[in-house]
């Protein structure tokens, strides 16, 4: 087996591998040995079949898996002793494309070399996070939304006209063709307006009705409705309203509380302080990280693999194009070609990606299968229903196992380095880490 090199330019890379035809031989001769003694053939006893009748059988066979392990272990070597590690997959092409059985194997490879990459002085770069503390407006505020959730529902004053937002208490009997139909009736019944609870159109036409009204609600079932025997058709619901009444926000008090899980009132607070000082926090470590990945992007400058930059920039131009154009939902639109500004952006992702996995490699980072576990679990939740064909799916699609760990990978790696750098403290108001927030979501 020979290895010539063809090509050395920056990171680009290419080889001639040639496997002899006697190599190939012994292979399929050692495998053939291998499984010989196991072989059963009509007229011989179980591993006693002839070699040369073996080779007749199985030979051609064998020679496929011969050529393909060959070519793989002589790249598995070129790697193992120059130390490259391949930006992408190799390209690998036999260039002897009238080869017959007897002849060796001539084959090209080709790839970018992933580059050597700089360990930055993590020592130097000086970070400062912001800390939110959760304060009384915040709380107050956070407490009347609780309130506006646990709605009560009072009597307006006699003769008021129903708002939307309303509940109304309503006896209702709906008619098809002047005849009533099962299911189409209640009594005592309390609908929200502006609910969505009944079909369209019946909320809508009880706005401004009083107590003790009568009213023929009109309205036409949707064609896609789940009765199909209604589905589509004109109906008439005789109504009486027997009352009107006005939200009310839950008294904020331990009976509150009580309804959210917490002993009284000011345990209630407690739990709403953490929750939103744990968001502050969530939202000051995406600033600190935005800042130190522009430190990263300024300490090191390596060569970037132009496979790598290319294929990211080509990625950011489709998402960007989707994200203007949201009614197109399908690909088969014409190609979009990236601008300056997708190259720009796409050499710094591909910049920082490869630092971080070199971080991360040499720190021995890992995502444990418990983390994956989890990760996995809180996507699935997005199918309701079909959670466990969403575990074989990622079980089964390598491609979306590594889509799900790279941001897991990620995060774990800027913990790291958080650890390693200087890191300064100051508290500051709440609309300053908004505002430090929305500058990252603009740019």
């Amino acid at each position: 087996m020979q290895v010539t090199e063809t090509l050395n330019d920056g990171l680009k890379r290419g080889y001639n591998i040639t496997v002899t035809a006697a190599e190939l031989e012994a292979k399929v001769n050692e495998k053939l040995a291998e499984a010989a003694p196991e072989i059963e053939m009509k007229g011989f006893r179980k591993g006693k079949v002839p070699m040369a009748l073996l080779k007749k059988q199985f030979g051609q066979r064998l020679l496929g898996e011969a050529m393909q392990e060959s070519v793989d272990g002589a790249m598995n070597k070129h790697f193992e002793e120059s130390g490259d590690r391949p930006a992408m997959q190799p390209k690998v092409e036999m260039t002897n494309e009238d080869w017959k059985e007897g002849d060796d194997i001539e084959v090209a490879m080709s790839y970018e070399a992933l580059p050597e990459i700089p360990e930055p002085d993590l020592s130097k770069i000086k970070l400062e996070k912001m800390v939110v503390k959760a304060d009384d407006k915040a709380i107050e505020e956070a407490l009347g939304n609780l309130a506006e959730n646990v709605q009560n529902f009072e009597d307006r004053k006699k003769g008021s006209k129903a708002k939307d937002g309303d509940q109304v208490v309503i006896d209702f009997v709906g008619k098809v063709d002047g005849e009533a139909f099962q299911g189409g009736s209640a009594e005592d019944f309390p609908l929200v307006l502006g609910s969505g609870q009944f079909i369209p159109g019946f909320e809508e036409q009880l706005v401004g009705v009083k107590v003790g009204e009568e009213k023929a609600v009109e309205v036409t079932f949707p064609e896609q409705y789940g009765n199909a025997d209604l589905a589509g058709k004109a109906a008439v619901f005789d109504v009486t309203v027997k009352g009107v009444k006005e939200p009310k926000s839950a008294p904020i008090d331990d009976e509150l509380a009580k309804k959210f899980g917490a002993e009284d009132l000011e345990a209630l607070k407690g739990q709403i302080a953490e929750r939103l000082e744990s968001e502050y926090a969530g939202a000051a470590r995406a600033v600190m990280k935005r800042a130190l990945l522009d430190a990263l992007d300024k300490a090191v400058k390596f060569d970037l693999p132009p496979s790598l930059v290319e294929a990211e920039a080509a990625q950011i131009a489709h998402q960007l194009w989707h994200e203007e154009n949201p009614d197109v939902h399908g690909h088969d639109h014409d190609k979009i070609e990236p601008t300056k500004e997708h190259t720009t952006l796409a050499e710094r992702r591909v910049r920082l990606g490869l630092l971080l996995a070199e971080i991360g490699q040499k720190a021995a980072v890992e995502v444990s299968d418990a983390e994956m576990t989890q990760a996995v679990m809180n996507q699935a939740r997005q199918y309701p229903g079909q959670e466990r064909q969403f575990f074989e799916f990622v079980q089964q699609n390598a491609q979306m196992r590594q889509q799900i760990q790279a941001p897991l990978f990620e995060e774990k790696v800027v913990d790291h380095i958080f650890e390693q750098v200087s890191v300064k403290e100051k508290e500051v108001s709440k609309d300053k880490l908004q505002k430090a927030v929305e500058a990252l979501e603009e740019e």
